[in-house]
């Protein structure tokens, strides 16, 4: 099998398993090849270890015990900032349409049990190479505003923006769609998710936060408020 090069940094696999020997041996492998590995038994800790560490890669039990391998990539899937995150299903299940079920559900890849290990980490190395493994997101910019997603860093003409998680989400996502207008409810999904309930009003906040962060005295409000429809990123209302 071919390894990683040391040079290169190393991704970390979630492991989402709840059978101990095999966990152990998919552990032992990953860690040969030079990934690190996270662990977890069950899908509601998958989940936390998501949210707590993102790992790189998720290696993904379909039948797990409480939450189910196929639920919990249905719910990093609706999440912004798990939607991107790549997922390989493993299960005993072996008819194709299983592997539709989970392919649809928005798993990347699907093997079936008993597998090859040489296979799997071919598949692994695969996936990790087309997402970019652990590559940067790069630097957002427009006009005057730049948006460095890996330090999490914004500037207005050079000077340092202080924004929350919310408003960072936001300007992120109105920054990868300038002059678009997004109703709140668009919003909401797209910033929040939608399994999230929160009330569209909840949209103003943070729209009224996230002006004073980035609008300084004398500079030009870059939120343009459409009636009745909803706000975007441009100047036409300068």
């Amino acid at each position: 099998m071919a390894e990683l090069h040391s040079g290169m940094s190393r991704p970390t696999i979630l492991v989402v398993e709840d059978e101990a020997p095999l966990l152990t041996l998919l552990r032992y492998n990953l860690e040969k090849q030079g990934f690190r590995v996270d662990e977890a038994a069950d899908g509601q800790e998958a989940l936390m270890r998501v949210a707590e560490a993102p790992p790189d890669l998720v290696l993904l039990d379909w039948m797990l015990p409480a939450l189910s391998g196929l639920e919990v990539c249905r719910q990093l899937r609706r999440r912004p900032d798990t939607r991107d995150l790549p997922i390989i299903m493993v299960t005993a299940r072996t008819e194709d349409q299983d592997a539709v079920r989970a392919l649809d559900t928005g798993a990347d890849d699907y093997i079936a049990k008993p597998f090859v290990m040489d296979a799997l980490m071919a598949r692994i190395r695969a996936l990790l190479r087309r997402s970019g493994g652990v590559a940067t997101k790069g630097v957002l910019a427009w006009q005057d505003v730049s948006m460095d997603q890996d330090a999490h860093r914004v500037t207005r003409a050079g000077r340092a923006l202080h924004l929350g998680p919310t408003e960072y989400r936001l300007l992120e996502f109105f920054m990868q769609h300038p002059g678009r207008v997004f109703s709140r409810e668009q919003l909401l999904d797209a910033v929040w998710g939608r399994d999230i309930h929160v009330e569209p009003r909840t949209v103003d906040v943070h729209i009224r936060r996230l002006r004073k962060s980035v609008n300084a005295d004398g500079e030009v409000d870059i939120i343009r408020t459409v009636r009745s429809a909803g706000y975007a990123l441009d100047l036409e209302h300068a």
